[in-house]
C-alpha cells in the first residue's frame, strides 16, 4: 500500500516544507497535480515549482499528475525537473498512445488516469502498457471536494482485469480521500492513495499518515484472505 500526500493541498507559500513534511512523515509518494486551465478549470504549478520542491525531498517518489491539455510539450520538462512518474488522461483520445511512449523514452513510470464521467472500458486497450492505472474518485480541478461513491465499480473492475491479465499496474485512488473513503477504495482493490486536505490538514502529519496506512492494510482483500487461510480471522 502506497501513501501519497497530494501537495496541492499544502500551504502553497511554502511547497518546499509541504513536502519535507510528507517525506519525513513517511510517505513512500508525493502526489504533483499540475493543471493548466484548459483541461480542468484551474491552475496550480509548473516544472519549475517542481524543480525547485525536489531538493526538500530527495528520496520521495514523485508522482506528477498532469491534467493538461498538451501534456506532450511538458513530459521532457518534467522529466528534468524531477518527476519519477508522469500521469496522463485517457480523455486525451488518439494521443494516449504517443504520450505513453514518449514517457517511457524519458525513463519514467507511466500512469494512466479515468475521470469519473469516463468509461472504464477506454482505459483497457492501455492496461498492459503503463505502471499505474488513476481512477479519479472527484471531477479534476479542484482540491477539497467528496467523494464520488459510483465510482467504486471501476476500482473494482481495474483489480479484476489486471487478476485476469496478470498484470501488475498499481490502481490509484485520488479525490476526497480519508480514512472511511480510503478503506473503501481498499477493500475494491486500490493498493494507492492520494490524499490531500484529509493529510495536509492534520497538525501531525506523520501520525495521519501511519493512521492512513494502517486503515486501508486492515481492508485488503488480499491479507484478509490470506489471514482466513491462516486461521487468524
Amino acid at each position: 500500500m502506497i501513501i501519497a500526500p497530494s501537495l496541492l493541498a499544502s500551504d502553497h507559500a511554502h511547497f518546499g516544507q509541504g513536502a519535507a513534511r510528507a517525506a519525513k512523515a513517511g510517505a513512500e509518494w508525493l502526489h504533483l497535480d499540475i493543471m493548466d486551465g484548459h483541461f480542468v478549470p484551474n491552475i496550480s504549478f509548473g516544472p519549475q515549482v517542481v524543480k525547485a520542491v525536489r531538493p526538500y525531498a530527495k528520496n520521495i517518489f514523485f508522482d506528477v499528475h498532469l491534467m493538461c491539455s498538451k501534456p506532450e510539450i511538458l513530459l521532457e520538462p518534467f522529466a528534468k525537473a524531477g518527476a519519477d512518474q508522469m500521469i496522463t488522461h485517457v480523455e486525451l483520445g488518439e494521443r494516449v498512445e504517443s504520450i505513453i511512449w514518449k514517457i517511457r523514452q524519458l525513463g519514467k513510470k507511466v500512469g494512466l488516469a479515468v475521470n469519473p464521467p469516463t468509461a472504464i472500458a477506454e482505459v483497457e486497450p492501455f492496461l498492459d502498457k503503463i505502471d499505474l492505472l488513476l481512477v479519479m474518485t472527484v471531477n479534476p480541478g479542484f482540491g477539497g471536494q467528496e467523494f464520488i461513491h459510483e465510482c467504486l465499480p471501476k476500482i473494482q473492475q481495474a483489480e479484476a482485469w489486471r487478476r485476469e491479465k496478470k498484470l501488475k499496474y498499481r490502481i490509484s485512488v485520488d479525490g476526497g480521500i480519508n480514512n472511511d473513503t480510503a478503506a473503501e477504495c481498499a477493500r475494491a482493490g486500490a493498493d494507492t492513495f492520494v490524499a490531500g486536505t484529509s493529510l495536509f490538514g492534520q497538525r501531525n502529519l506523520k501520525a495521519a499518515v501511519a493512521k492512513l496506512r494502517k486503515i486501508v492494510h486492515a481492508n485488503d482483500p488480499a491479507l484478509a484472505d490470506l489471514n482466513i487461510r491462516r486461521g487468524q480471522i
